[in-house]
């Protein structure tokens, strides 16, 4: 049932249930006052015409009156479908519809007394009144009753009530028209908002509304279209600045390199003659030495990262034995004796084996010099793609640092602001991996677990 949770249902909704309520509201109020106008003057005619009838023909009856004349005024009475019956005052008419609470009234009050009673389904009118002598206004001891069915009048009040029910209907239905067609008209700049709101999200800064009219709907369209354009300038001008420092980042690196050329040639000199110094140019040539290298390596990191930001950076692919091309890492470091591994042969994948020895020699670097022992580099397939877990038993990463591993120059610990790493490793190592459409992550372990997902083969 979400589909009524929508703007367009809702608006058809509140559209019948208004039109429908003022359409039942309307008939409603119409049946009443009809049904009230319809029985009023039915009522009145019919008992207007009996009394004058009963004032006009019993100036005629002889006092004190017998049963003969007591008949011939009821046959004089009756009119049509009108029954009337004559008694003398007290006794009891035989119709079972002049109901002893009438009666009652009829001798407690010297007008004519009437009410409204319903057999087998059909309404009558019956009333009452004794015969008054015109000279003194006393009671003659005549007693006349009236019972004249209702039907037609019932008939004509059904008649209407259908009459307004069949007009609450095609109100209904109007109204039913009226709102989808409101719907459509406030749901098309609304669908025409969303569709434009996703381009934007999907990078379409050019993205505009047309605007029509000069209501709501248009005045938004106006404030998207004066958010979108700022958006656009505000992205252009962060990708130009982009673009600018990945550009000077990697000018700088390169111009770096002919210098630290010179300069690692001259640390090598000095680290060669570095025993034959005295202790205090020792020491100062080997630190310089050290410095010179760490700066090499940033400088290298760098680099690699602005081949990244620029879509330089391309695979090699060979069909490799990832477990094959662990080892000749870990050997060609000599970590092998210092790392246990489990290297199943023939998990052979397309790989670039530069770029897997930078990642394992990172990951592996890494848990030998912030982790504890034993270091263990685990290899195994998993349906369709290779992983690579190198995992330590150190102190782990904190829960608040996982999330950040991989971000650019991010030290877990502060005080290990001049270590001799540059921050950059893992970020490159992350590049890496989604450069073969893989992936790298992290997750406590014991110690700190990383591991890289490959797409590749099984086993052969």
């Amino acid at each position: 049932m979400t589909w009524l949770r929508g703007l367009r249902a809702r608006l058809v909704i509140t559209f019948v249930l208004v039109g429908g309520l003022s359409a039942v509201g309307a008939a409603g109020l119409t049946y009443y006052k009809a049904q009230g106008n319809l029985l009023a003057g039915v009522q009145n005619r019919l008992l207007k015409d009996f009394k004058n009838r009963v004032l006009l023909l019993s100036r005629d009856v002889a006092l004190p009156a017998g049963d003969a004349e007591l008949a011939l005024l009821a046959e004089d009475l009756e009119v049509g479908d009108r029954e009337v019956y004559v008694v003398r005052d007290g006794a009891i008419p035989s119709d079972a519809r002049i109901t002893a609470e009438l009666r009652a009234r009829v001798l407690r009050r010297p007008e004519l007394a009437w009410q409204r009673v319903t057999r087998d389904g059909v309404p009558y009118l019956v009333g009452g009144s004794r015969v008054m002598l015109l000279a003194g206004g006393t009671p003659s001891g005549i007693t006349v009753y009236l019972v004249e069915s209702l039907a037609q009048a019932a008939s004509d009040e059904a008649a209407v009530l259908r009459a307004a029910q069949a007009a609450a209907l095609p109100a209904v239905l109007l109204a039913v028209l009226a709102g989808l067609l409101a719907a459509r008209g406030v749901l098309r700049p609304v669908a025409d908002l969303d569709l434009a709101a996703r381009r934007l999200g999907e990078g379409r800064l050019e993205t505009r509304l047309p605007v029509r009219g000069g209501d709501e709907l248009a005045r938004l369209a106006g404030r998207f279209n004066e958010t979108a354009a700022a958006l656009e300038r505000s992205v252009g001008e962060l990708r130009e600045m982009e673009t600018k420092s990945r550009r000077f980042v990697a000018d700088v690196s390169h111009e770096l390199r002919t210098p630290l050329a010179a300069a690692i040639a001259v640390t090598d000199v000095l680290e060669a003659g570095a025993d034959r110094l005295d202790a205090d140019a020792g020491t100062a040539a080997r630190l310089v030495t050290a410095e010179i290298a760490r700066l090499t390596k940033l400088v290298d990191d760098l680099m690699e990262i602005s081949r990244f930001d620029a879509g330089a950076a391309v695979l090699n692919l060979n069909d490799v034995d990832v477990g094959a091309a662990v080892a000749a890492c870990l050997r060609s470091r000599g970590w092998s004796s210092g790392v246990t591994t489990d290297l199943p042969p023939d998990i052979r994948v397309p790989l670039d084996p530069r770029r897997l020895d930078v990642i394992v020699a990172n990951l592996v670097g890494n848990a030998l010099r912030h982790g504890a022992p034993p270091v263990t580099v685990r290899v195994r397939a998993t349906g369709q793609a290779v992983a690579v877990e190198v995992a330590d038993h150190g102190p782990g990463l904190p829960a608040d640092v996982l999330p950040h591993v991989f971000e650019r120059f991010y030290k877990a610990d502060a005080a290990r602001a001049r270590s001799e790493g540059s921050g950059l490793g893992l970020a490159i190592a992350r590049e890496n991996a989604l450069l073969h459409g893989g992936d790298l992550t992290v997750a406590p372990g014991p110690g700190a677990v990383f591991t890289l997902t490959l797409p590749g083969n099984r086993p052969s």
